[in-house]
């Protein structure tokens, strides 16, 4: 799964003009899947589990959440609460990923320890996601400096 990961980094091998013009469009593949993923597939298996009003709350406080750090990150590396510091914060995609990746192991743990053929297949379906996701946020980190 490690050696996956590390898909996003053949990025370095394209010429910095080409990169240049497609770093915006990993920036929204990287939006694109994080989204798609928590809306099109984690979302409506919370709501049938939890229920919609707890499932949706939860998302809420997950954005709530990550904006204060953004607005704290933004506030503390800029040094003022102002807007002329246009410098991107690749901290908050470090942060995800690193939670992401922990989250994804214990569910991948969890698997296998339940049966061997499941842990198996999650471990497929996590494999599946990880190269456009690891794509995209390779490129919020090129965008980011």
């Amino acid at each position: 799964m490690s050696a996956i990961a590390l898909v996003g980094s053949i990025t370095l091998l394209i010429p910095p003009e080409r990169l240049r013009r497609i770093v915006i469009p990993l920036v929204a593949f990287a939006a694109g899947s994080l989204l798609g993923g928590a809306f099109l597939h984690m979302l409506p298996a919370a709501a049938e589990q939890f229920g919609s009003h707890t499932s949706a709350l939860w998302t809420l406080g997950g954005f709530a959440t990550f904006f204060a750090l953004e607005q704290f990150l933004h506030w503390h590396h800029c040094h003022r609460a102002s807007a002329e510091c246009k410098q991107p914060l690749t901290y908050l995609i470090l942060v995800g990923d690193g939670l992401h990746n922990f989250l994804g192991g214990l569910a991948v743990a969890g698997a296998f320890i339940t049966d061997v053929r499941l842990g198996i297949t999650a471990w497929l379906a996590a494999a599946a996601h990880e190269v456009p996701q690891e794509l995209g946020d390779f490129g919020v980190l090129i965008h980011g400096g």
